[in-house]
């Protein structure tokens, strides 16, 4: 598959608007994007200079979080909602590792992310890619690949890493609840997001890259505060620690420095269905 596109972007894909995914790819120095990415980190840039610490600290969860759902838990369906671009350790990859039979379904409607995710999975027949609103729960869930490749009488494991902070509407935990009602007991939600620490400190940076993320033209990026996030989770039983900084939840060593303050405004946690 092709690493970038320097000269002719895919069809569907609109250079002179930011996406979302692209910007994402961007922070994590990634190749698939254009300026008009670039741009939004640059005006985020201008009251946080670390704001690609957000993306490093999102991914770096999303590795451990998939370690504990394929190792741990012994889940075997996983559901990625707004994957996103390929990078070094995608969501298949890692619980594959765990579990060669594990069945993966991304869900995405990125031109560039879809056209990325043919052409890396066209071999892989346990992972699949679906085109759909990810914010419209009961499509995704009544879709026809997701019905019939994913055995709802089982445990699913379902990921919103990284992407509800583009969700503008107040009614995010009604959204949740509907992608909720639809799963197993036993299934797993994974929800990484922007934070609003509420905290002298950190709480007016938050409010400042979110200024910027909403007036950027990527448009979107909420920070949300702990309330907030928490309630998307609905009436699940929380993983231990809980609700937490993406850096807190099971961090694979000692921690020798403070977090830096951008890393202390993205927050995480994983959720079971009783």
């Amino acid at each position: 598959m092709p690493s970038s596109y320097p000269g002719q972007a895919p069809v569907g894909v609109d250079t002179t608007r930011a996406s979302v995914a692209r910007v994402y790819d961007a922070a994590l120095n990634g190749k698939d994007n254009f300026q008009i990415d670039r741009d939004v980190l640059d005006q985020v840039r201008t009251v946080a200079p670390g704001v690609c610490e957000l993306a490093w600290a999102n991914r770096d969860f999303l590795t451990r979080a998939c370690r504990f759902l394929a190792k741990e838990a012994r889940i075997d369906q996983y559901l990625d909602l707004g994957s996103g671009l390929p990078t070094a350790e995608n969501t298949h990859q890692v619980v594959q590792r765990a579990h060669p039979d594990a069945q993966v379904i991304y869900v995405d409607n990125d031109p560039m992310v879809l056209a990325h995710a043919r052409a890396l999975l066209g071999d892989n027949d346990r992972t699949l890619v679906v085109e759909a609103d990810i914010f419209r729960p009961f499509d995704v869930m009544t879709n026809r690949v997701v019905r019939q490749e994913l055995d709802l009488s089982r445990p699913v494991a379902v990921f919103q890493v990284g992407t509800l902070q583009h969700y503008l509407g107040d009614d995010v935990a009604t959204m949740m609840k509907t992608y909720i009602a639809a799963l197993p007991a036993g299934s797993y939600v994974v929800i990484s997001h922007f934070f609003d620490p509420e905290t002298p400190e950190h709480g007016k940076l938050a409010h400042q890259m979110e200024q910027k993320f909403l007036k950027s033209p990527m448009g979107s990026g909420r920070f949300r505060t702990r309330r907030e996030i928490q309630a998307m989770f609905g009436d699940l039983e929380m993983v231990e620690p809980g609700l937490v900084l993406c850096d807190d939840w099971w961090p694979d060593g000692p921690r020798f420095a403070p977090l830096s303050d951008v890393r202390n405004c993205i927050a995480c946690g994983i959720g079971r269905k009783r």
